[in-house]
């Protein structure tokens, strides 16, 4: 039984229709689905991602709106590395980002101050489309992340979760993931900080791997039914909130494929709320609506 690496990250805005702009346009992703958070349904989740919504691809976010700027601080992620094909890749991005290319990074920061890293990976590209971006410069996937904490050996993701130890880092399916030691500040939970991170799982070890973190007693919740995977929680020793998603059924279970992202999809649990958060939430404009793709 093996996790399959990344599920995807969530985050925090304040701000839907700048997440749009940013995350759609600036960067290039497509927005693979339009709904609410389950525990509060005032509030958008958006999903962004390559161009089939493929898991480990996946940038989420949950807006509440004018959230204030948050701070992250120990056990939390602070910076996303976005894999690219090449140094031509970088500097793309260096020019219309409107950052320096330091060697073999672009570093950078969204319009909350959540901070990311473009890197030149070979994984297998998954990519979305713009008319603005090559593809050949697009956006490959994410490739790793960086938290707040303590370094060194971490049993949790050695022995229970069987992540592979290189050097201080760590990495899985591809994705590497480490630690760097806290700021004196301390974490402030809002916009452009990380809310958790998922790990991806086949289907059928879903249930096996809820055992494995019980035994582990890390305190995993129950599953829950996130209409386009199964979740399930659980804080690493470090603080950060850790899932594992299932697999499937993914996101043209409610939509058709070409489709994906347009309409407002609401949990079966929340349907009957449509027309109050048709009217509250603030309609959210997609570029790939307005602009002609390739």
């Amino acid at each position: 039984m093996e996790l399959q690496g990344l599920h995807h990250i969530t985050m925090i805005t304040g701000d839907a229709q700048k997440n749009v702009d940013f995350y759609a346009d600036t960067l290039g992703l497509r927005l693979v689905k339009k709904t609410v958070n389950f525990d509060s349904p005032d509030a958008y989740h958006l999903y962004f991602g390559d161009e089939q919504g493929s898991p480990g691809t996946i940038l989420t976010w949950f807006e509440f709106a004018g959230a204030r700027r948050g701070r992250a601080g120990a056990g939390q992620i602070h910076t996303i590395q976005l894999g690219v094909a090449s140094g031509e890749a970088l500097g793309f991005w260096a020019e219309r980002l409107g950052v320096e290319r330091d060697g073999d990074v672009v570093a950078f920061e969204d319009y909350d101050g959540l901070r990311y890293q473009l890197v030149i990976s070979d994984a297998e590209p998954k990519r979305a489309v713009h008319p603005e971006v090559p593809e050949a410069f697009a956006i490959t996937g994410i490739v790793g992340a960086r938290a707040y904490g303590e370094s060194g050996p971490h049993r949790v993701l050695t022995d229970v979760l069987g992540f592979a130890a290189d050097g201080d880092d760590f990495t899985l399916g591809g994705f590497r993931w480490g630690y760097d030691a806290p700021p004196a500040e301390r974490r402030l939970l809002g916009a452009g900080t990380v809310h958790h991170i998922a790990w991806a799982s086949k289907d059928e070890d879903h249930l096996a791997w809820r055992a494995r973190v019980e035994e582990a007693g890390l305190g995993v919740s129950d599953v829950r039914d996130r209409d386009y995977f199964q979740s399930i929680y659980f804080g690493e020793p470090r603080g950060i909130l850790f899932e594992i998603a299932t697999l499937s059924p993914g996101f043209a279970v409610d939509e058709d494929p070409e489709h994906l992202g347009e309409a407002l999809r609401l949990p079966k649990q929340h349907e009957h709320l449509r027309p109050q958060l048709e009217r509250l939430l603030t309609p959210v404009t997609n570029p790939r609506s307005t602009k002609e793709l390739a």
